[in-house]
């Protein structure tokens, strides 16, 4: 085997090499290269495949340029996981790294040596690196993602695009220089690059610029959106094409969509947006806050659906009895594994249309919300029998509903025999507040007394939170016994 010629001239004091501790070979290469890059232009295609890693982690932390422009066009890995070892972008190594792709661009046929099909930028590829280094490494570990494997392959096809994987967060407030110098590059190799991401967020942008960056990429690579800014029904209408264009969105997020008035232009819109669910064929994950341009249409969308939902969230609006009616109605309902209707008042509703709900969901249902709902006492009980019935059930919250203490006691013993519930979240009992609604705490010391000789009764360890705010994990009262744990917090008033 080959090697490069090397200056291997060492200062020894400074090595401070010991007879236990010598360098490796791949050291004594590693500093030769970092010390005189003019070593990065001589053909490195007889390298050995574990020196790559190493170097490029060193190159990559020195900004040596030339010595990364010269090792990516020689990498012996389909993927170059570069947004690993970023903890911040930097633009003059971004740079280098993309002079060495367009030596490979302009190249009719792929180094022998050279596998590169997919650069990542996202913030993966730690176990890579630490797997390669055999050390500690300096790598980014702000991230709670696993390691995403390709898609597509490109090892068979080497003439194929190569594809270019970013985290995409659309903020106009936020565009830095790396992303720019990025866009304006891939902008420029639109027939030979493939800009993809898993997940886009949208969090403040004009539709002028949404769109010219999305021409940019392969929507069919997009899995999760989110849109988390105050857009109007019209604006949401001009993005619904580019979203039915993702077709492989797994999951779907969409966040105060502000209504005038439903006019005959504004139904348009509806129709224009609901009419989109039916190019999402993948969709497993829809959550919709303050959508209020559903209200009494809300069939339309559900008609829409493609594939079962297994988690889906409509929250802070008003809806009709129809619409909850077409709700436990829609087919693609009865997997849910998450049911969220927060915020959403039901106060006027049957009993029955929330008890046919859950009946339907019953075999699967997980997670169920009814926060701020204005759920009363005879609402409660309707359900209750249902509700005993989810045997899959581990989070069941209903905080901020005025719920009596005689309710509340029903409540836990239909739910005493659910083997999976872990997490319940309760409103303080009605009983705890005087005729002006203040929350008095002596009152509610008492009815945990209660509470907790009902559960002790009951006979089964337990873990329940008694809250007067719809976030009772912001409290800090704890009340606790032997075999049944209450954990209370309320606001102050």
């Amino acid at each position: 085997m080959a090697l490069c010629p090397l200056n291997l001239e060492w200062n020894w004091g400074k090595l401070r090499m010991s007879v236990w501790n010598p360098p490796r070979l791949l050291d004594l290469v590693g500093m030769s290269l970092l010390r005189d890059e003019a070593l990065a232009f001589a053909p490195l295609g007889d390298l050995p495949t574990e020196f790559f890693p190493p170097l490029f982690m060193e190159a990559f932390h020195g900004r040596h340029s030339e010595t990364l422009k010269a090792m990516v066009q020689a990498w012996p890995f389909v993927r170059l996981p570069l947004g690993g070892l970023m903890e911040m972008p930097h633009v003059g190594t971004l740079q280098a790294v993309l002079d060495g792709l367009d030596v490979l661009l302009a190249q009719k046929d792929c180094p022998r040596r050279c596998k590169l099909r997919v650069l990542d930028l996202r913030n993966t590829g730690q176990d890579f690196w630490s797997t390669w280094s055999g050390s500690n490494v300096r790598v980014s570990s702000s991230s709670s993602m696993a390691p995403v494997a390709e898609d597509r392959s490109r090892t068979e096809q080497p003439l194929a695009p190569l594809e270019v994987f970013i985290e995409l967060c659309l903020n106009e407030g936020t565009m830095d220089e790396f992303f720019i110098y990025l866009m304006q590059w891939v902008e420029k190799r639109k027939a030979s690059i493939h800009l993809c991401c898993k997940k886009l967020k949208i969090l403040s942008m004009s539709m002028e610029n949404i769109m010219k960056v999305l021409s940019m990429v392969q929507l069919d690579c997009i899995q999760e959106v989110q849109v988390n800014c105050t857009w109007h029904l019209s604006t949401l209408a001009v993005f619904a094409p580019l979203l039915g264009q993702m077709g492989n969105v797994q999951r779907l997020l969409l966040s105060h969509i502000h209504v005038s008035a439903l006019d005959e232009q504004e139904q348009q819109h509806v129709v224009q947006i609901t009419s989109q669910f039916l190019r999402l064929h993948h969709l497993r994950d829809l959550r919709m806050e303050s959508p209020s341009f559903l209200q009494g249409r809300l069939d339309k969308m559900l008609r829409c659906l493609k594939t079962p939902l297994e988690n889906l969230a409509i929250t802070h609006c008003l809806i009709t009895e129809s619409d909850l009616k077409h709700l436990s109605q829609c087919l693609n309902i009865r997997q849910l594994k998450g049911l969220d209707l927060s915020g959403v008042p039901l106060t006027g509703f049957s009993p029955e249309l929330l008890q046919v709900l859950l009946e339907k969901v019953a075999a699967t249902l997980q997670e169920l919300d009814l926060n701020l709902c204005g759920i009363m006492d005879c609402q409660l009980e309707a359900i209750l029998p249902a509700l005993s019935h989810c045997s899959q059930l581990r989070t069941f919250s209903i905080c901020g509903n005025l719920l009596s203490m005689a309710i509340m006691e029903k409540l836990l013993r239909h739910t005493d025999g659910l083997p999976t519930l872990i997490l319940e979240l309760y409103p303080a009992p009605r009983e705890s507040y005087s005729s002006q609604r203040i929350l008095h705490p002596g009152r509610l010391a008492q009815l945990q007394a209660e509470l907790i000789e009902i559960m002790r009764n009951l006979g089964r360890p337990r873990t329940i939170w008694i809250s007067s705010s719809p976030c009772p994990r912001w409290g800090n009262e704890i009340f606790c016994h032997e075999k049944t744990i209450i954990y209370c917090c309320f606001v102050p008033p």
